[in-house]
């Protein structure tokens, strides 16, 4: 009996699935209805099951982050302004290589469906390759980081800090982009809570580096932003060691074999990780670039504008983590309906996905508004010029930004499942138009010309996220609907 069987011995044979649908088909209309309604409330559990682990992953790591920010804070609001420049650069760094391992679990999925372990076992090995080859070129940006940095215009001193923190980070890109390759073959076969245990145990190991390193406590030297750049790498390290010891000694992971011919190089899988990854590349160094077009943009309008503008985007920052980690889980069940051939299963796991996501965003944004003044408050403290000022703009964005917080969230799951197809090049001119040509030109209108100010900006941002969300609503409902009809021309 092979792994996905033992493991998931809910997962009916094809034989049977046919044989339930042939009867389902032969029955009255009432006994249909339930049993789609049944059919899509387990899938809706299973959703549910696979994404609260990716989700949980993923607050963790802001976790982190937020550690990194708060010891960096104490240092100096230039030590926060270098450290903002160095995640920018370090960001556009490891983009790329994500974009490429978010591919491998589209791979990796289908074929657990499928039932092919030695394809399950190959997409890993290719995504193992991918982070160490990705990781030398990464190194060499991130170590030219103040250079890159002084040709954009910033400052020499807040350039040279920056370099501090990328002098320390940039070592950690390997062992990140492996333990990636780990998490999306662990999701991959519907197991990631290993990953949500190592991430949740690296957040307090990650405080008590950090604040060793930058002070330098017990002895050590006190390093300041090489010390949290240095943190952050040992933190990789350890997590990656963590995940390759499970995947290798624990079960059901054992049994896939992982390092079994490591070394050999499949080209014909590489050549499609990079046909299916570059364009999820490129639409992350989008929404990327758009983020840095809006600061732009908001630091033309004035100082106030900007401040309130990022309090409303770390909001927004906070709840795409939410439905990215849904989004993930819709690629992965959407990729094993593919893989098992399970036609009406593919729309089903979309559309369940969606309302999941829906459903718990609109509760979280309801929330969000009711507090958004206390938010505001919170993030400003005393610090900012006129705060009642700054803090009622906050508000005000938040408010205004509740619509592009939803729509992330149906985009977002949207372009999971698409992912789950493989289809990603359509997606990325999506993104483009919805972004660029829509989004932020009609928010510089009405920002610039008609006087809304910021937020004119992001009553741009909000319309081009809802018309990107429909623009991938009907490309999954197309494409889902295109493969129903291919089944039942086929006969399935």
């Amino acid at each position: 009996m092979s792994v996905r069987q033992k493991d998931h011995p809910e997962t009916p044979p094809k034989q049977k699935r046919l044989a339930d649908t042939d009867s389902v088909s032969l029955s009255p209309p009432g006994v249909e209805r339930r049993a789609a309604v049944h059919h899509f409330a387990v899938e809706l559990t299973e959703v549910a099951k696979l994404a609260l682990p990716i989700v949980v992953t993923q607050l963790a790591q802001v976790a982190m982050m937020t550690t990194d920010l708060a010891f960096i804070g104490r240092m100096g609001a230039e030590a926060i302004a270098a450290a903002a420049l160095a995640g920018r650069i370090y960001l556009v760094g490891v983009t790329f290589g994500m974009g490429l391992l978010a591919a491998s679990a589209s791979f990796a999925a289908q074929a657990f469906g499928a039932d092919n372990l030695n394809v399950v076992r190959r997409s890993l090995r290719m995504g193992l390759w991918t982070a160490l080859l990705l990781s030398l070129p990464i190194i060499v940006f991130l170590l030219h980081g103040e250079k890159i940095l002084l040709a954009l215009g910033q400052a020499p001193d807040a350039a040279g800090l920056a370099q501090h923190y990328l002098s320390g980070v940039a070592w950690g890109a390997a062992p990140l982009l492996s333990f990636l390759a780990l998490r999306t073959f662990m999701s991959a076969v519907n197991r990631p809570e290993p990953v949500l245990w190592i991430t949740l145990t690296a957040v307090p190991l990650n405080a008590v580096l950090v604040y060793l390193l930058v002070y330098g406590k017990l002895g050590l030297p006190k390093l300041e932003l090489f010390g949290a750049g240095l943190a952050t790498t040992l933190v990789n390290c350890a997590t990656f060691l963590a995940g390759l010891w499970f995947a290798t000694r624990c079960q059901p992971f054992r049994d896939y074999r992982i390092l079994a011919q490591l070394w050999r190089f499949d080209w014909p899988l590489m050549r499609q990780l990079i046909v299916i990854g570059t364009p999820i590349s490129m639409a992350l160094l989008v929404e990327c670039g758009m983020g840095s077009a809006v600061a732009l943009l908001m630091g033309l309008i004035g100082t106030q504008a900007l401040t309130a503008s990022q309090i409303a985007s770390q909001v927004g920052a906070i709840l795409f983590m939410i439905s990215s980690g849904i989004g993930a889980a819709a690629t992965v069940r959407v990729a094993h309906a593919v893989g098992r051939n399970d036609v009406p299963g593919i729309k089903r796991t979309g559309l369940a996905a969606m309302l999941l996501g829906i459903v718990i965003m609109a509760a979280l944004i309801i929330v969000v508004i009711a507090a958004r003044f206390q938010i505001a408050e919170f993030f400003l403290g005393n610090s900012a010029d006129d705060l009642d000022t700054t803090s009622g703009l906050a508000a005000q964005l938040i408010w205004v930004g509740a619509s592009a917080f939803m729509s992330a969230t149906v985009y977002t799951i949207a372009l999971g499942s698409l992912r789950g197809l493989k289809d990603t090049r359509v997606p990325l001119l999506f993104s483009a138009f919805a972004y660029c040509l829509l989004g932020f030109s009609l928010g510089y209108l009405l920002a610039i010309k008609s006087g809304l100010g910021a937020v004119g900006v992001w009553i741009g941002i909000s319309i081009g996220s809802a018309f990107y969300a429909a623009l991938l609503v009907l490309r999954f409902k197309l494409l889902a609907s295109r493969r129903s009809r291919h089944g039942r021309h086929m006969g399935c």
